[in-house]
């Protein structure tokens, strides 16, 4: 009898990625893969750093796994098992640590499921995470997320990824445009791009530090990929957002017109501190440069609030700044001191609630924003892409743009591109459609 394995991913589409490459190797090794709610022998979970709130949760998925199966092993992967790997192998239940490089390589450490009386911890230096392994997510979704690009170079004064993932390396083209293909021929209509830092793709391509490739030339070999409807960028850097690359994305035969580019913060003395590559001004230039191109483009936004030396008049200097650019929608992130990070040491530490407050307002500005960007958006034909699940007898899908619409359920419509003329608004937010015309794909 086969021995069964289960994924539960936390953080970001890199990790969603990366679970479903591991995932192929535990099938390679005669695994069956079932669902992270079913009785399985292993249980893995692949964590995330970023915030705060991802470490609290690890320890809740690990009881969920033991009450579903008290004998099964259970090991961890990801940021925070290179991060803080005794940390997590001292939580009860966790049988086997594997930092960055390990994570690739975890049935090679499975020879025994037995439960372990101490979890066990195999963790390199970060340092020697200087390869690449390349990865893309395949029969979890309607889109594919594709990994072109790992670690980074940036030294941002919050963040842990560089001690969690390594230095900047890019997959190879080759590679890259091989694994797209191959996507292509799963019947999956989208693809989006990821990695910690795409825009530095090309980097470390060859395990050197110059480039070959750049994120041009990346996005303009994958747009002749043929068999993708979809290519979606996912977070890009604004210094690394080029012109040509906005202009690819407005005359592209596969890219879309959707951009998710970090901010921060929208004030100049705070990204300074936070050592951001750009100011505010470079920032307020893409967004006009994207939207001089393709107006209907949607823009996401990042934002952190109460970094240490963030007054209210730093904070007002975001808010109004995100209030006049036209912008679609924000991804607000409370900042959460990280050890080993040079802004856990420095002056001005905002109190919790304040940040909490000013977190809600940007949320509030992020519904107004969100709201503004569809009301605009109706009367046009917008594609639609069908997602799979039944959710109270609607199905839902994103038009190119990302606009979020829904319809009664069909089964018939999962994974599939539908023109619709955007209608109206409804209650929770949602867009209602009429169908123009089918596309046959």
């Amino acid at each position: 009898m086969k021995n069964k394995v289960a994924f539960y991913t936390l953080g970001c589409k890199l990790n969603f990625s990366e679970t479903s490459t591991i995932a192929r190797n535990f099938n390679d090794e005669g695994f069956d893969r079932v669902d992270f709610s079913e009785k399985a022998n292993i249980y893995v979970i692949n964590t995330c750093s970023v915030t705060e709130n991802a470490d609290k949760r690890f320890k809740t998925i690990v009881k969920q796994a033991q009450k579903t199966n008290p004998e099964a092993f259970i090991a961890a992967v990801g940021c925070y098992a290179q991060l803080k790997p005794q940390e997590l192998a001292d939580v009860n239940g966790v049988d086997l640590v594997l930092g960055a490089t390990e994570k690739f390589k975890i049935t090679d450490y499975l020879s025994d499921l037995s439960k372990n009386d101490f979890g066990e911890v195999h963790s390199c230096e970060i340092e020697d995470a200087d390869f690449y392994v390349g990865s893309y997510s395949i029969g979890d979704r309607t889109r594919a997320f594709l990994k072109v690009q790992d670690g980074c170079d940036y030294k941002c004064t919050y963040c842990t990824i560089p001690l969690a993932r390594g230095i900047s390396r890019s997959d190879t083209m080759k590679n890259v445009l091989k694994n797209a293909k191959e996507i292509s021929k799963q019947n999956i209509k989208e693809i989006v791009l990821t990695g910690v830092n795409i825009g530095d793709y090309g980097k470390g391509e060859f395990g050197n530090k110059k480039h070959e490739h750049t994120f041009l030339d990346l996005v303009t070999q994958l747009d002749k990929v043929e068999g993708i409807e979809r290519l979606r960028i996912s977070s890009i850097e604004p210094n690394l957002l080029k012109n040509e690359t906005i202009d690819l994305v407005s005359k592209s035969r596969a890219f879309v017109p959707h951009f998710h580019i970090p901010l921060q913060s929208g004030s100049n003395d705070i990204l300074k501190k936070m050592k951001r590559r750009y100011m505010r001004e470079l920032y307020e230039d893409r967004v006009s440069k994207i939207k001089e191109v393709m107006p209907h483009a949607c823009i996401g936004v990042d934002v952190i609030v109460g970094f240490p030396g963030e007054t209210d008049e730093h904070f007002l200097e975001t808010y109004n700044f995100l209030n006049t650019l036209d912008i679609s929608y924000l991804h607000v992130f409370t900042y959460s001191e990280r050890d080993n990070t040079e802004a856990a040491d420095m002056d001005g530490v905002v109190p919790k609630n304040v940040r909490s407050k000013r977190s809600k307002m940007l949320r509030g500005l992020s519904v107004k924003k969100r709201r503004a960007f569809y009301e605009n958006q109706l009367g046009a034909k917008r594609t639609v892409l069908f997602e799979s699940e039944n959710k109270e007898g609607y199905i839902y899908g994103f038009t190119e743009n990302y606009i979020k619409v829904k319809s009664p359920w069909n089964p018939e419509l999962v994974n599939t591109l539908h023109e619709v003329e955007l209608t109206k608004i409804d209650d929770d937010g949602l867009v209602r459609f009429e169908f123009e015309n089918e596309l046959a794909l």
